[in-house]
C-alpha cells in the first residue's frame, strides 16, 4: 500500500493504482492544469469522501511500498486524464471501475 502526500494530507492507495495516478497527475501538472482529486474514505476512517484541489505550486509526494514499479496500462492512464477534464475531476478508481 502506497501513499499520496499532498498539502498535509496523506491518502493510502495501492501501489498499482498510485503508479497510474502518478503518471496522470504529473502529466496534468506539467501542462499547468489544476484539477480536483476525489476518493472514498478507507475502512477505519470516518464514512464519507474527500476532494482536493490539485495545483502545480503545492508539493506532491508519491510513496510506494514495493521496490519495483508495476506495469502500466495506457488505457487506464488515459481514462484518468479524461476524468480530470470532467466536472467531477479525477476519482480514485481501480481499472475495473469500483472506487478504491
Amino acid at each position: 500500500m502506497g501513499r499520496l502526500n499532498y498539502a498535509g494530507h496523506s491518502i493510502d492507495i495501492d501501489d498499482r493504482t498510485l503508479a497510474h495516478l502518478k503518471v496522470a497527475l504529473i502529466t496534468k501538472l506539467r501542462r499547468g492544469e489544476s484539477f480536483t482529486l476525489s476518493w472514498t474514505h478507507a475502512e477505519g476512517e470516518p464514512v464519507g469522501r474527500s476532494t482536493l484541489w490539485v495545483h502545480e505550486a503545492i508539493p506532491l509526494r508519491f510513496e510506494f511500498d514495493s521496490l519495483e514499479p508495476p506495469a502500466l496500462d495506457r488505457g487506464w492512464i488515459e481514462e484518468i486524464l479524461r476524468s480530470a477534464n470532467s466536472t467531477g475531476g479525477i476519482q480514485i478508481i481501480a481499472p475495473d471501475g469500483p472506487s478504491v
